[in-house]
């Protein structure tokens, strides 16, 4: 399983879950997306899905391909919500390696408690980030948190523009990324207006991080 984790909300972790996801089915995989964030859920809002069936389900001992959602825009895709109740959240992640494919998981902004639970069960990490310095710093306790929690970070997907689409000078070259997240930047996602997913060059941004994934045989 890959955690998708950064350190602020609205950095750009669930379209990187899902625009990760839909590169990957166009490699020929069968991924899968689980919201692990009960708390400020958003991936079925993001795909256009029902909340339920979900986490919940999982963990009450439904199989995933049994409940999972195949969004309108990205059939291609499994999208697994995070359903009602923190208490899903351990147990219905335990249970996603009954996929046949890849999991993504949607993880909790920051290094908080909640956080900890989908890295828990991660084999390794893919960090998120945008130019803004405070969501830099963030990003690099949570790549110190994953790398206690045995999920270590892979590579980051930088997000070119902040989430308030100002535009921004700030950069980080790539030894800078290393010393800061311990791992490199993997893609660079450009700017774009909505519907992100639908930009050729977003597509093309997560289609070079789908080939690294595959390499790792995530």
């Amino acid at each position: 399983m890959l955690a998708i984790a950064g350190g602020k909300g609205g950095c750009g972790k669930t379209t990187t879950a899902v625009g990760l996801a839909a590169a990957l089915a166009r490699e020929g995989q069968s991924p899968l997306v689980a919201d692990a964030d009960h708390e400020m859920p958003d991936l079925h809002l993001r795909t256009d899905v029902p909340r339920q069936p979900g986490l919940d389900a999982v963990a009450g001992g439904a199989r995933p391909a049994t409940i999972a959602h195949a969004p309108s825009d990205q059939p291609d895709i499994a999208v697994v919500p995070a359903g009602i109740g923190p208490d899903a959240a351990p147990a219905g992640l335990d249970r996603l390696d009954q996929w046949s494919g890849p999991v993504l998981l949607d993880c909790p902004a920051g290094a908080a408690r909640d956080a900890a639970v989908p890295l828990r069960v991660a084999d390794r990490t893919l960090l998120v980030t945008n130019p803004e310095p405070q969501t830099i710093r963030d990003t690099a306790k949570t790549a110190a948190m994953a790398r206690t929690l045995g999920a270590p970070p892979i590579g980051v997907v930088w997000i070119d523009r902040s989430v308030a689409g100002r535009a921004t000078e700030t950069t980080v070259s790539e030894e800078a990324a290393r010393k800061l997240f311990g791992c490199g930047v993997c893609t660079r996602v450009p700017a774009a207006s909505e519907p992100v997913l639908q930009v050729e060059n977003v597509r093309t941004a997560y289609q070079a991080a789908a080939r690294k994934v595959r390499k790792r045989n995530i």
